[in-house]
């Protein structure tokens, strides 16, 4: 299902930049199969950190009593997202560049020792004030208070919550994927942005719906 979503809202928004950028176009870097710039590197380092904390509230909807359709969106997420994080890895260990802690490293789903919100808090920790230069950066990212209200939240309430933070993640990571297609040169990095994109844009529309 999400390969055929994502088939057919790739080239829609595929056609809508080639119509509305024009002149953009020429502006952007010309795209490599080999090389790779700064901007790559930081895209693949946020991007995993990023999905990382998508999968941690994927994780919260484990053993709750839940809309069918919600635990079916939190399982699609989960799916295509996972495989995204080894490829973001992997592109950063071929280019002999650090792999960036997640929140999801030190939860109790990566068999660590805290739930999610604590990780998330021990990162800003670790970033000072966690909003300058760190995950609190990243547009979408859900701050260690936020996670701890979803944790926090019963099943009735949990859903809607749960929707709206995570329409509010898929838009900050739309957001970076739109960057990294407008400055990235590594074609395969830009290809995922691409990607991503789409299958967001999808997935946001579908939480809207979920929300009524």
């Amino acid at each position: 299902m999400r390969a055929l979503l994502i088939a057919t809202v790739l080239p829609l928004l595929l056609l809508a930049s080639l119509t509305a950028c024009g002149d953009d176009d020429a502006a952007r870097p010309a795209l490599s199969d080999t090389e790779h710039t700064a901007q790559d590197v930081a895209f693949a380092g946020e991007m995993l950190q990023h999905h990382a904390q998508a999968l941690a509230m994927v994780d919260l909807t484990l053993g709750r009593d839940l809309d069918p359709e919600v635990l079916a969106l939190a399982e699609q997420i989960r799916d295509g997202q996972a495989p995204e994080i080894e490829q973001l890895s992997d592109w950063l260990v071929s280019w002999d560049e650090p792999v960036p802690a997640t929140v999801r490293d030190h939860s109790l789903a990566g068999h660590g020792d805290r739930s999610p919100s604590e990780a998330m808090a021990e990162l800003e920790d670790s970033h000072g004030d966690g909003h300058d230069g760190g995950h609190g950066s990243m547009p979408g990212m859900l701050t260690s208070a936020e996670l701890a209200s979803l944790e926090g939240a019963d099943d009735e309430a949990f859903g809607t919550l749960w929707l709206e933070l995570m329409i509010a993640h898929h838009e900050g990571a739309v957001e970076m994927a739109q960057a990294q297609q407008a400055t990235g040169t590594f074609r395969p990095a830009v290809e995922l942005a691409e990607e991503i994109e789409a299958s967001q844009t999808v997935e946001i529309e579908t939480m809207r719906g979920l929300l009524g």
